[in-house]
């Protein structure tokens, strides 16, 4: 039976800064045995990282009992039908498409039995190594929809952060030593592949690039099937130390930015702040 869905929003602070001592970075996690795994559930983080002196951008997957480092092509997100639910009404979330039209959120705030992506630049030698600030650049989406990203701050405002309907590509910054989670929103279901690239400048002067694919299965069916999708936009990938200037953002002029700013600041989400009470269309599939 079909359900409206129904955002509620509560006002009050979206976030709280914890500041973080400087030079105490996120403790080093172990390297990824290899193998590819299909996450589901769980709090997992993508981001930069020195691996053996070269810049590498990878996942950290914290659903195990321990966290590891796992490649990109190792690695797809999977979010079941529990994830559908509908656009609300109101123009500020216009970009996400036509009220009680469906899309499929992995949301902001963690939720059981959902996997809970994140972004960080929180690797030890990232931390110390790169001058204040990684630009994070969406170059790429292909699927069978849109997707989004955008932050939900105080007072339920959307902030959003890349919107595959505009130009690409388009890019944010992500303040060093930094912990965001934000809302990821997919248009249909299927798998989708988005050619991300991170880079920076090192307080050495160096200028640092990695270019990656995010695999990401909405919806049911077996999402494994996601690492045989070719990409048809897989995008280059430069040499570690690579003097490549960045490329234009969305051409507006505009640089969404998911940091806060301030050295030593971390963005933690706790408690429920800003509350969204969905009520899904269709029936709740278990994680498999």
């Amino acid at each position: 039976m079909t359900r409206a869905a129904r955002w509620l929003v509560v006002a009050a602070v979206a976030a709280v800064l914890t500041p973080v001592v400087p030079g105490a970075a996120q403790e080093a996690p172990a390297d990824s045995p290899g193998g590819r795994v299909v996450i589901d559930d769980g709090h997992v983080d993508m981001g930069p990282r020195f691996l053996n002196g070269k810049w590498t951008v990878q996942v950290r997957d914290d659903t195990g009992a321990a966290p590891v480092w796992r490649q990109l092509d190792d690695v797809v997100l999977h979010a079941g039908e529990d994830a559908r639910t509908e656009v609300p009404p109101g123009t500020e979330y216009g970009f996400l498409g036509t009220p009680e039209s469906n899309v499929w959120l992995l949301p902001q705030t963690q939720r059981a039995g959902t996997v809970w992506p994140g972004w960080n630049t929180q690797d030890p030698e990232t931390a110390t190594k790169v001058d204040r600030e990684v630009t994070w650049r969406l170059q790429t989406v292909q699927g069978p929809g849109p997707f989004s990203l955008f932050l939900t701050g105080a007072f339920g405002a959307p902030q959003v952060i890349f919107d595959s309907r505009k130009p690409l590509p388009q890019e944010t910054g992500i303040e060093v030593n930094s912990h965001v989670h934000g809302n990821w929103a997919f248009g249909a279901p299927g798998t989708y592949l988005l050619g991300i690239e991170m880079s920076a400048s090192t307080v050495d002067g160096r200028r640092v690039v990695d270019r990656q694919v995010l695999r990401v299965h909405i919806g049911d069916g077996d999402p494994a099937q996601a690492f045989a999708v070719a990409s048809t936009v897989a995008p280059r990938a430069p040499a570690a130390g690579s003097d490549e200037a960045p490329r234009a953002s969305d051409g507006s002029g505009s640089r969404p930015t998911a940091w806060i700013a301030g050295a030593a600041v971390a963005v933690v989400l706790v408690g429920t702040v800003v509350l969204v009470v969905f009520r899904r269309r269709g029936r709740r599939t278990e994680a498999s």
